[in-house]
């Protein structure tokens, strides 16, 4: 297992937001905000499957998230926004007063471990 460079894209989702409403606490938004979409040529080069766990890697911090092959772009990996995605986020607001959350560089790295694993640990 290898690790790769990637973009990043933050962002909601309408399951996400219907989550909300249940509470940020429940197992189900948990899982939604820690699970990353990647195209499934990546996730072979990776050499990691469906649930595995890898680590996402900023210049300002570190997240784990559980993999889902989808139909995303080749070299781009999809996540929600959740605390996880803080975890990455740089403090620099460029005057917005929002950090930058789309397009980051990462590094992911497998981990091991599965997601359902993970979260009976």
């Amino acid at each position: 297992m290898s690790s790769k460079r990637f973009l990043m894209n933050p962002m909601r989702t309408a399951k996400q937001g219907v989550q909300v409403n249940v509470g940020k606490d429940s197992d189900e938004y948990k899982e939604i905000v820690t699970t990353l979409s990647i195209h499934p040529n990546d996730m072979a080069a990776m050499g990691v499957s469906d649930g595995d766990r890898v680590m996402v890697k900023t210049e300002f911090g570190a997240a784990e998230f559980g993999c889902q092959t989808a139909k995303v772009p080749e070299g781009m990996i999809f996540v929600p926004y959740g605390p996880p995605t803080c975890k990455l986020m740089g403090g620099s607001t460029d005057g917005t007063g929002m950090p930058t959350s789309k397009g980051w560089e990462v590094e992911v790295e497998p981990i091991g471990g599965t997601q359902a694993e993970s979260e009976t640990e």
